[in-house]
């Protein structure tokens, strides 16, 4: 027998409920999303139990009314139990999708599984609570299947909505989540409504459970749709006001952890005390510190602390922790004596800790201050030692000179303040460079504390070479003279350095409290002003300070002065020596330059009263250059004239030698002058050449050009055997002090005669310097030196007064009278 299908209606209000149920359920599920993703542990679980349940009722409250909201021609009987599963069916499907996504917050598949469960969970919370009707339904498959594609759907929509609100919960704001709300309430409707449509019902038949009850759809439908809005608001309130309570749970928790991460990361140590005096925490860094571990600190006293400070601080500290449980903060630095045996120097600062009002406890914050004490120590040290010497700098010795003075200022008991310099230490340090002049100053200052210094007495650096010497113990002056002698005698011996033995003098100057000075700056100038006397006057020596002297001073300072404007005036001027080939009929064979200043007070000076000015001034470069250029200038005219093809010979100071461009210098002046270079001698002593590599260098570069090199002042230097070995040198100049003596030494005579065959076996000129008898000139000639340079012959003269008197072409020179 065929049945009868037929199909009902729908009453379009409670269709409108069952809408505002899935809205509301939707809403509430993001609002529970939102409080999962700041959850932890069991409020997470809770949460979702929660969130499952609401979730859940509110599909099947949306899925009852739908169905309630049916109209059939006949009454339709429910059976409960079947009702009631359905409903399990629906939460439990909730709750599986809620735990599946929030493990699995990232990532298509996670979402596209939960979305499957819980579609799965909502299809067949529907059929089932369909099978609960006593009526028989059957379905058009196609329909069936539409509604699990819009259960889906729905599903995912949903569960991808909650997943950003776990991960962010600022990505869904409420105005998205209520239109969130609103699609997912019309993807839920709509899969019950598909639902709804596959079926057909069959008033003749009977479901398999024909027990139940009859129900008044209508108004059952609005209590349940009613009751079901109502739980869901108090949902949504609920979780509200959760979520207020949730978010001050998390930012407290959020601030503890940077509590937390601050105390256990910061650098200083930190210990935590209570009002008992009783350590309840430290951190690591308070480990680090004392090595005494967190778990040692933990719950012992006070003297757990104190007993690891220095002995002397104790007893302070102990009032200091007193002073800060009343309130106030206090700070100290002291001393600790880590595990390990080390000493460190730390500060400490004690904090009370207030709440409301209240001292609760005290916060020991200690910091190693160590390395930081240490510099702060080898900075004050450097600023009153001398870092290359380690001796007191001029600071240190200026209040060593005031302590001194106010010492003996009630007795007048006399002191001693010595002021020295070494001499032609710049030469030195010029040519073997810095490194070795600071070798050559360390051991000086070695030399002079191993002589003479002892417990009354203070050496010190002052500033290059220029050391001083404190003398407390002196009365009278022979005691200063007895360690002067000293000093002398220890410096002049021989210094090695850069394989070869240098000899060196030291020039001292000496002045005397109360006598020469009642103040320190008074008492150093007095002393230098005596050791730059020596240095004027032949170096070598000591010299105490007398009134005298100032004027002296004032006039070298003046002269100084002077230099500069005259070299800027053009008041310096040229005169030659000619130098003389005696044995071959006296003729002139060369002319030595030498400069001369026509000061416009003090008349004609000569090289010897301004040439020490010129080199502490800086000038003598300048001089030189001036002296060169003249030099080749006037030579090359006397060519021009017709004169003799005979070279000048020009000297050069120690620092136009050591200019890194004195070959281009001198390579300019010859081309601006036009004189060949093979007129041009250059003298050089042998000072200069110290530094064997550099002078070797800077000599083969001059001898290429073209340019002749003669070495002054020959064996007064230090190893002249070596460098006549070593260096192209094409003439050799006998000194002056070997002439002085030559009529009643047999000594000189012999190093004269020596010289001489050496120079021949070598293929050297020699020429001698500083004749000035007949005499002298003899035992030369006979020794078989043929040229001469001295004032036998001839002084220097203006270029005027030599073309006169020597350059007239084939006329033999004469000797002046």
């Amino acid at each position: 027998m065929e049945h009868m299908h037929m199909h009902g209606s729908h009453d379009k209000l409670l269709v409108f409920f069952s809408y505002l149920i899935a809205v509301a359920a939707s809403y509430t599920v993001l609002e529970l999303a939102g409080i999962l993703g700041i959850s932890k542990g069991r409020r997470r679980v809770m949460w979702l139990v929660f969130g499952a349940v609401i979730m859940g009722m509110g599909v099947w409250s949306m899925h009852f009314v739908g169905m309630l909201a049916l109209k059939l021609p006949v009454p339709v009987a429910y059976n409960l139990m079947v009702v009631l599963l359905s409903m399990t069916v629906a939460v439990i499907a909730s709750l599986v999708a809620l735990i599946v996504i929030s493990h699995f917050r990232r990532g298509t598949v996670p979402l596209l599984v939960s979305g499957l469960l819980l579609a799965l969970g909502i299809f067949g919370m529907h059929y089932i609570g369909m099978s609960a009707m006593q009526i028989g339904i059957s379905y058009r498959l196609d329909y069936v299947v539409l509604s699990f594609v819009v259960a889906l759907a729905a599903s995912v929509v949903a569960l991808g909505l909650s997943s950003q609100l776990l991960i962010n919960r600022t990505a869904v704001g409420p105005g998205k989540k209520l239109i969130s709300g609103l699609v997912m309430g019309v993807a839920i409707v709509g899969m019950h409504y598909t639902g709804m449509l596959a079926a057909s019902f069959e008033p003749e038949s009977r479901s398999w459970l024909n027990t139940g009850v009859v129900l008044d759809q209508k108004w059952l439908a609005y209590v349940i749709a009613g009751g079901t809005l109502f739980t869901l608001g108090l949902s949504v309130t609920g979780v509200y006001i959760s979520s207020r309570f949730s978010r001050k749970d998390t930012e407290l928790l959020i601030s503890e952890k940077w509590y937390r991460s601050l105390y256990e990361n910061n650098q200083d140590a930190i210990i935590s005390i209570d009002l008992n005096l009783r350590i309840i925490g430290s951190n690591p860094a308070a480990t680090t510190i004392s090595g005494i571990s967190s778990k040692e600190f933990k719950e012992q006293s006070l003297d757990s602390i104190l007993g690891i400070i220095a002995a002397e601080d104790q007893e302070l500290i102990r009032e200091m922790f007193i002073r800060s449980l009343a309130g106030e903060q206090v700070s100290y630095e002291t001393a600790i004596m880590h595990r390990n045996g080390q000493k460190l120097d730390i500060s400490i600062n004690i904090a009370p800790v207030m709440v409301d009002g209240l001292v609760a406890g005290i916060y020991v914050i200690a910091r190693d201050i160590t390395e930081e004490k240490q510099a702060k120590e080898q900075t004050r040290y450097l600023a009153f030692h001398d870092e290359l010497t380690g001796l007191p700098n001029r600071r240190m010795f200026s209040q060593l000179l005031s302590q001194t003075i106010e010492a003996h200022h009630e007795t007048r008991e006399p002191f001693a303040v010595l002021v020295m310099n070494f001499d032609r230490f710049k030469l030195i340090n010029d040519t073997l460079g810095h490194l070795h002049g600071d070798l050559f100053l360390q051991e000086m200052s070695n030399r002079i504390i191993d002589s003479v210094v002892n417990g009354q007495m203070a050496l010190a650096r002052l500033e290059g070479d220029e050391f001083a010497l404190l003398c407390r113990f002196s009365r009278e002056k022979m005691n200063v003279t007895d360690i002067v002698e000293q000093m002398i005698a220890a410096i002049k011996q021989p210094v090695h350095l850069k394989e070869r033995d240098l000899y060196v003098t030291v020039s001292i100057g000496i002045s005397f409290y109360p006598g020469h000075g009642q103040n320190p700056e008074e008492l150093l100038k007095n002393a230098g002003t005596a050791m730059y006397e020596v240095k004027k006057n032949g170096r070598n020596d000591y010299q105490f300070f007398s009134d005298d002297l100032n004027g002296l001073i004032m006039e070298q300072l003046e002269l100084e002065s002077d230099l500069r404007k005259g070299l800027a005036r053009g008041e310096f001027t040229v005169h030659y020596q000619p130098q003389i080939r005696a044995a071959d009929n006296e003729r002139i064979i060369g002319v030595e330059a030498l400069v001369r200043w026509n000061h416009p007070v003090k008349g004609l000076l000569g090289p010897g009263l301004f040439i020490p000015a010129a080199e502490v001034t800086g000038r003598i470069v300048e001089l030189g250059n001036f002296v060169l250029r003249e030099a080749c200038r006037q030579m090359r005219q006397w060519h021009d004239a017709g004169g003799p093809r005979i070279p000048v010979a020009v000297n050069l100071s120690s620092q136009q030698f050591l200019q890194y461009n004195l070959l281009e210098d001198i390579r300019d002046i010859l081309r601006e002058t036009g004189l060949a270079p093979e007129y041009l001698e250059l003298e050089i002593t042998e000072s200069m050449m110290m530094d064997a590599s550099r002078a070797s260098a800077i000599l083969n570069d001059l001898v290429k050009s073209g340019i002749r090199i003669s070495l002054d002042d020959f064996g007064t230097g230090y190893s002249s055997l070596g460098y006549l070995k070593l260096y192209p040198i094409h003439k050799v100049k006998i000194d002056r002090s070997f002439i002085s003596g030559i009529t009643g030494s047999s000594h000189d005579r012999a190093i004269v005669a020596t010289i001489l065959t050496m120079a021949e076996h070598l293929g050297m000129q020699v020429i001698a310097e500083g004749i000035e008898m007949k005499e002298q000139l003899d035992i030369l000639v006979e020794s078989g030196c043929r040229d001469i340079q001295g004032y036998y012959y001839s002084k220097p003269l203006a270029a005027e007064e030599l073309e006169r008197e020597y350059l007239r072409p084939a006329e033999p020179v004469s000797k002046i009278i």
